[in-house]
């Protein structure tokens, strides 16, 4: 592994604070001597956003040996792409005619014989996951039937296909059981008849989801070892992880620990807890790293609900997850104080060229694509646009301490320098977002520094230094430090920019942007 190449800093009580917007930063004097293009006024700054052509819940991206790029989100959805910036739609809505499955329509309907009918009157299959196994050498697809923010099950599917039809094969989870319907679940099969373990699941004859998870938003990864695991949950108890028999896909149910946050039916609880808004797990193993990270989604999925994007990382599998600061956040933590935990890669937020102001980003998941790079994909929502949401897919790397940074902008082909850059080259009038740490429907607005010399000013006042000849750069701010990753991307509405992405030590991110001409101006 190549973890000891990294550095962990661990700083609790750290304040980065943004002066107000405008604060008469002009383009530096000694902006021709930069590896740059030449800096852009802010009246050449063109204006735009991307349609990604596909409207998907809870995106999961899996990538085929051709390269097509198949996305699956919640209510059966499924569009493919070739670039990561058009999406075909070719599947939608839990019906007949969808050709992503077979027989979970049919009689007897097995996948909703505990969960039933929603609301209104139909079936809800949510957050589906597809992997390939590499043992029986099919798609493995997990998903979740539900009807309540309680009752719901996690049910696997398996195909030949990539793109399916997928079989459903045995449901493997159940939440939201009581004593009246236990006969409907695989629990008593697992645990056995004992009255005592039953209580304690079921409280007051209803079950206790202040404990135990909410059964959806499954996904799963292979570790070091090739040791296949589903992390799943969703606001109710937290976040669980189970490992998976890769023979049957069923879950390996492990003993009881209470200690460790350890559960016999549903596994180990890997954060949060008491209905706190946390949910849409997803871990990434990075092999250059040597770290899991658990990416999930903050707060509610409304356009005005404050949906963000969060990651803690583990030297193992199932955990303890941490966040910059070096802390955790199980059943026995701070659960009130949950926004302080993890770091926040991205929230509601704006840039100067972008014409639509993006709105609660979430329901994420990570892939390597084949082009070898490292991608996050979402849905995006936007500011007075109702729930309408798009499917987005940025680029990210690892900075200097094994954080992952997200880049500003939809990917559009960009790759990191491989020349790097020096603490000379960085000048300009650079537009800095700090995404902060708060989970609410207010807008992160950039802020207008200079940087010049390996000094900060405007908006933000601080120091940076690149480590020459690489993409890293080290942002000092008050007592915060933050560790990023330079790129040079085009944007949204085609302008050319280099960006900035930074993971601080007080779990904030902050963006940046310079805006260069472009060939025509």
């Amino acid at each position: 592994m190549m973890r000891n190449r990294y550095m962990r800093f661990i700083a609790a009580g750290m304040s980065f604070v943004l002066a107000a917007l405008g604060s008469g930063c002009s383009a530096p004097s000694g902006a021709e001597n930069t590896v740059l293009p030449q800096e852009a006024s802010m009246e050449e700054i063109a204006k735009g956003s991307v349609n990604s052509g596909a409207s998907l819940h809870d995106p999961q991206v899996i990538v085929a040996e051709d390269g097509t790029y198949y996305c699956y989100g919640t209510h059966m959805t499924a569009a493919t792409s070739s670039d990561l910036i058009k999406w075909d739609t070719w599947a939608d809505g839990v019906n007949g005619s969808n050709k992503i499955y077979d027989n979970l329509l049919a009689e007897p309907f097995d996948a909703f014989s505990f969960v039933g009918k929603n609301e209104q009157n139909g079936y809800s299959v949510w957050a589906p996951s597809v992997i390939y196994n590499k043992k029986t050498g099919k798609y493995w697809m997990y998903f979740c039937t539900t009807s309540s923010y309680i009752k719901s099950n996690i049910v696997l599917a398996t195909s030949d296909n990539i793109g399916g039809p997928y079989h459903y094969e045995k449901t493997i989870i159940y939440s939201g059981f009581a004593k009246s319907d236990l006969n409907l679940t695989n629990f008593c099969e697992i645990m056995g008849e004992d009255a005592a373990t039953r209580n304690r699941y079921v409280s007051g004859g209803a079950y206790n989801n202040q404990l135990w998870p909410n059964a959806i938003d499954p996904a799963m990864f292979y570790d070091a070892d090739d040791r296949l695991w589903m992390v799943y949950g969703s606001w109710s108890g937290g976040i669980f992880i189970l490992e998976l028999d890769q023979e049957t896909g069923e879950p390996i149910h492990p003993v009881t620990d209470d200690e460790s946050e350890v559960d016999a039916y549903f596994g180990k609880r890997l954060i949060g807890g008491f209905h706190h808004s946390i949910e849409g797990p997803y871990i990434h193993y990075d092999k250059a790293t040597g770290y899991y990270y658990l990416f999930l989604s903050y707060g509610n999925l409304q356009a005005d609900g404050g949906y963000q994007i969060r990651v803690l990382r583990s030297e193992n599998p199932d955990g303890p997850y941490v966040d910059a600061t070096g802390n955790s956040l199980g059943i026995k933590g701070d659960l009130d104080s949950y926004a302080d935990y993890g770091v926040k890669l991205m929230g509601n937020y704006t840039l100067p060229s972008l014409n639509v102001t993006y709105m609660a980003p979430g329901g994420q998941s990570t892939f390597e694509g084949a082009d070898g790079k490292l991608y996050i994909v979402y849905h995006q929502r936007f500011k007075n646009n109702g729930e309408f949401h798009s499917v987005r897919v940025h680029q990210m790397a690892m900075n200097e301490d094994g954080w992952p940074c997200v880049f500003p902008f939809a990917t559009n082909g960009e790759s990191l320098s491989e020349e790097g850059y020096k603490t000379k080259d960085i000048q300009g009038t650079i537009y800095v977002v700090d995404h902060g740490l708060e989970v609410n429907n207010l807008v992160n607005e950039p802020v207008e520094c200079k940087f010049a010399d390996g000094n900060i000013t405007g908006g933000i006042t601080g120091t940076y230094e690149v480590k020459e000849g690489t993409n890293f750069i080290t942002i000092k701010s008050g007592d915060v430090t933050f560790k990023g990753v330079m790129v040079e991307m085009t944007d949204e509405a085609g302008n050319n920019t280099f960006c900035i992405s930074a993971a601080g030590d007080n779990n904030h991110s902050i963006w940046g942007v310079r805006y260069g001409k472009t060939s025509d101006q």
